[in-house]
């Protein structure tokens, strides 16, 4: 989806053709997915500058779209790739940190995601 100011959200797709941040989506109930969906919607408006306490940098190119509905706080991995901001995946924060397995998933999507784009495999 392209944004004013020139942003698209991609939902990374891994080589088999299954798409994390979609299967995460599609376990929520209804109204966080339309929570979420409107958060999503402001990050492509935003960018890089849709601010705390919505977006945080997590480590390194990966950040975090914080949605926090009741007393369940969704995560959504991303990082950005030129004007494309690619969600890796999502999950329940359950603890103070981003878990250290969540952000080597996203890191490691991060690097398939720009080795299939140099080969052609994925066009943006």
């Amino acid at each position: 989806m392209q944004r004013k100011n020139g942003y698209k959200v991609l939902f990374y797709q891994k080589e088999n053709g299954s798409c994390p941040a979609e299967e995460f989506l599609d376990k929520l109930p209804l109204k966080i997915r339309a929570k979420t969906a409107k958060w999503i919607e402001k990050l492509g408006e935003f960018g890089p500058n849709l601010p705390r306490p919505y977006t945080d940098v997590v480590k390194g190119k990966i950040r975090e779209l914080r949605v926090i509905f009741s007393s369940l706080h969704c995560r959504f991995l991303y990082f950005f790739y030129g004007k494309n901001i690619v969600i890796t995946h999502g999950f329940i924060k359950k603890t103070d940190k981003v878990p250290e397995e969540e952000i080597n998933k996203a890191h490691n999507a991060m690097l398939d995601f720009e080795i299939r784009v140099k080969k052609g495999e994925i066009s943006i």
